[in-house]
């Protein structure tokens, strides 16, 4: 058997492109996951809090079903009775490629502290990719101290965001709010 050279490398890997399936277009509804692919991502990224991402996602499919999308990022809030909240991640598709996204937002209520987060964000029914740049409402209460670890839900028509946080911080309080998902980083939360 002869070595491979630069020329056989390059068109193996031509071949394998070719074999392997196209990237959707952008207005193609993403593909979904399973427990188990959303679960093994969220070890690789959140670490060592694996058993109440475990349920947090079991939960979560219990109730909407297998998520067509997920993002991974980080983010950054404050509140006193007023707050906002600002991130930055990746997110996921399975047949409609990979876009980095930011989000930000306001909220109100009987809230007070602030944290830092990795977060790890569940998205049910997303007809296209581009639908995931506008507002996404909902209401959140945070108790902890020092770290902590937090799901809740935000809606917008049909599209479910289920955002699974951990972080370190003091936050104690439930508000109303939403987050507004953009394609690049703004300071303006609404």
């Amino acid at each position: 058997m002869r070595p491979m050279t630069r020329r056989d490398a390059f068109l193996s890997l031509v071949a394998l492109a070719a074999a392997s399936p196209a990237v959707a277009a952008r207005g193609e509804r993403p593909g979904t996951y399973s427990d188990n692919e959303i679960v093994d991502s969220g070890h690789r990224f959140f670490g060592s809090i694996s058993r109440g991402l475990a349920e947090a996602v079991e939960s979560a499919t219990r109730k909407w079903g297998r998520p067509n999308a997920y993002i991974l990022g980080q983010e950054g809030a404050g509140a006193f009775v007023g707050g906002v909240r600002f991130g930055e991640g990746v997110m996921y598709t399975r047949n409609a490629g990979d876009r980095r996204i930011y989000w930000q937002g306001p909220s109100v209520g009987f809230d007070a502290g602030a944290d830092g987060d990795r977060t790890m964000m569940l998205v049910y029914n997303l007809p296209a990719v581009e639908a995931i740049f506008r507002r996404f409402g909902g209401v959140d209460g945070s108790a902890y101290l020092a770290g902590g670890f937090g799901l809740t839900a935000l809606r917008a028509d049909e599209v479910v965001i289920v955002p699974i946080r951990s972080g370190v911080g003091a936050r104690l309080g439930l508000n109303l709010g939403y987050l507004k998902f953009t394609p690049e980083s703004t300071w303006n939360p609404f």
